[in-house]
């Protein structure tokens, strides 16, 4: 889980910081020259900055437990987000947009389980 002591927030939060700023700079150049329709370069950037950090941790002790703990966090970040972001931000387009049919028929079925 992401929520680590606040006292250790300000040594890594200033480095997430700068390196995020980067990404999307990059990104901005490289969508840029696409004439704005190449809104990828920001996954391949975030993918390759992600990849290093869990590699050169990996490097450090070259362990099937460090591979283990690797994926097994790696899934973690991508459950927490899905449950923070992705999921209130679908609710929000059902309620906007309307639902699929076959998703409302499912709720009705599991309200009468």
């Amino acid at each position: 889980m992401p929520y680590i002591p606040q006292k250790d927030r300000p040594r890594l939060d200033p480095l997430i910081d700068k390196l995020a700023e980067e990404l999307k700079k990059i990104g901005d150049e490289y969508n840029k020259k696409e004439g704005g329709k190449n809104p990828t370069a920001y996954a391949g950037l975030l993918n390759y900055a992600v990849s290093r950090l869990a590699a050169k941790f990996a490097l450090s002790t070259l362990r099937y437990w460090t591979i283990a703990l690797l994926t097994g966090v790696l899934e973690n970040i991508k459950q927490e987000f899905y449950r923070r972001v992705a999921s209130p931000y679908e609710d929000k387009q059902v309620l906007k947009n309307g639902d699929v049919p076959e998703f409302e028929e499912l709720a009705r079925k599991i309200e009468k389980t």
